[in-house]
């Protein structure tokens, strides 16, 4: 059996695990989902690292959170990159009415790593063009970072701050600021350890989930 067969027999193994033992287990929060149709509190914009669990990270059942995905967790400002990501946005805000839109981003992040070293993805002509959604945070990490160990994970908490600045761009979210109908929050995940930082307004610092107070 070659590679492409094993992932492929992963799948469906996956999805009979699922529907014999993981299903039946939720069975009623389906259903209800499936009668009421979805109603999610969060837009969830993180990346698409395959070691990330938006669901399990944050302990969510079936319908609670919206989420979208893509390389960098990167919110092009609105007008740049018209599409999927926009689509999503104003959807999450105009039409579910999220309260809140969180964007993500997380150690060891691939993206990042491109961003400090082009020619890993001198090869990626697409990826290249999509990462300049973030370049004005490398330029912000490499004026502010004190060693180069420090760099990855400055650029990370930047990139996840600009992606803030460029989301409010849109006028879905711009409007529901205004009313105070939505909340938009930076988080980064540490994959290594399991915690979750917060960007705070008041220290303007990412500060760990269990040091935040609860409002």
């Amino acid at each position: 059996m070659n590679e492409v067969e094993q992932a492929r027999r992963k799948l469906l193994d996956g999805v009979r695990r699922f529907t014999n033992d993981v299903f039946p287990e939720k069975k009623d929060a389906y259903e209800k989902v499936m009668r009421l149709g979805q109603s999610p509190h969060t837009l969830f914009l993180t990346c698409a690292d395959s070691r990330i669990e938006p669901a399990a990270v944050t302990q969510s059942q079936p319908g609670e959170i919206f989420v979208s995905r893509n390389i960098g967790n990167l919110v092009p400002a609105y007008g740049e990159m018209l599409g999927g990501i926009s689509a999503v946005i104003e959807y999450a805000v105009a039409a579910l009415e999220v309260k809140q839109v969180v964007i993500c981003g997380h150690s060891d992040c691939g993206a990042m790593k491109g961003l400090l070293n082009p020619e890993q993805v001198a090869a990626l002509p697409t990826v290249r063009s999509w990462l300049r959604n973030a370049e004005a945070a490398l330029s912000v990490a490499q004026a502010l970072h004190g060693t180069q160990e420090a760099l990855l994970d400055l650029l990370i908490q930047q990139n996840v701050l600009l992606q803030m600045n460029h989301l409010k761009t849109h006028p879905s979210i711009a409007g529901a600021l205004a009313k105070g109908k939505v909340e938009v929050s930076g988080w980064v995940y540490d994959i290594g350890s399991g915690t979750v930082s917060v960007y705070d307004e008041g220290t303007r610092k990412f500060e760990p989930v269990k040091e935040l107070a609860t409002p």
